[in-house]
């Protein structure tokens, strides 16, 4: 599936990924490929990305804010205030504060 993660200020990450887990309103949820089409409200917490290759790791390709996980290496971490996260044929956009 294609994840793309927007805030106000830029596309913070565009890529191919295996899953995103993200913190929902009533807990945290994750969603894989084909997962059925989904609207939601987001909570302060931690985006967790599994990317799909090592080449979604390159430094020089992360936006500020983005860092990978200590304990896995094909895991990206984002930290968000708020936001709202829509799922739709595959692809997944997250609109981030």
């Amino acid at each position: 599936m294609y994840l793309e993660i927007v805030s106000p200020e830029a596309v913070l990450f565009s890529s191919t990924v295996d899953s995103v887990t993200v913190p929902g309103a009533q807990g945290e949820f994750q969603m894989l490929n084909n997962h059925a089409p989904i609207v939601s409200v987001l909570e302060k917490g931690i985006v967790k990305i599994n990317v799909h290759t090592q080449e979604d790791l390159a430094l020089d390709k992360l936006a500020s804010g983005i860092e990978s996980h200590a304990d896995d290496d094909k895991v990206l971490i984002l930290k968000i205030k708020s936001g709202t996260i829509e799922m739709k044929d595959n692809k997944v956009i997250i609109l981030a504060d």
